[in-house]
């Protein structure tokens, strides 16, 4: 999976401190319902459209200004890919319940529950239904 990443500003043209590597991220999709729908059902939240430039994002929840990203379809959204960078999606409060709803959403589950170091929680990687590999983590 490709991203662009970069920095946001507030409207104010106040800059924000970046206290994280990552500031945002944006996966790719020639299908941004269906996408937003199989998304939404997985981590069991909404996305709310916006428009990016001449494209279209549905951006995932996130509080005040923490890292964000968004779905992007439209001219300047790269071709999905399934090799590339990874990045993971809250899956909290239930690894296995998000899993779940990827399956039946029509997703495929890449690469199984795996545990991480004590304390650090649980990984997983599904693929979308445009073919892009996402992460999945959770602490359970």
């Amino acid at each position: 999976m490709r991203f662009r990443i970069f920095f946001i500003t507030r409207f104010d043209a106040k800059e924000v401190p970046m206290n994280n590597a990552i500031t945002w991220f944006e996966i790719p999709t020639p299908h941004i319902d269906r996408a937003q729908a199989f998304y939404e059902a997985v981590l069991n939240c909404k996305l709310r459209r916006e428009p990016m430039g001449p494209s279209e994002g549905a951006v995932f929840p996130y509080e005040g200004e923490g890292v964000g990203g968004c779905l992007i379809a439209g001219p300047t959204a790269p071709a999905s890919s399934t090799g590339g960078t990874l990045i993971y999606l809250d899956a909290s409060p239930s690894l296995d319940a998000a899993l779940a709803r990827a399956a039946k959403a029509g997703g495929t589950i890449a690469l199984g529950r795996q545990a991480l170091p004590h304390g650090m929680g649980f990984f997983a990687h599904i693929s979308d239904l445009d073919g892009n590999r996402v992460g999945l983590h959770a602490l359970a």
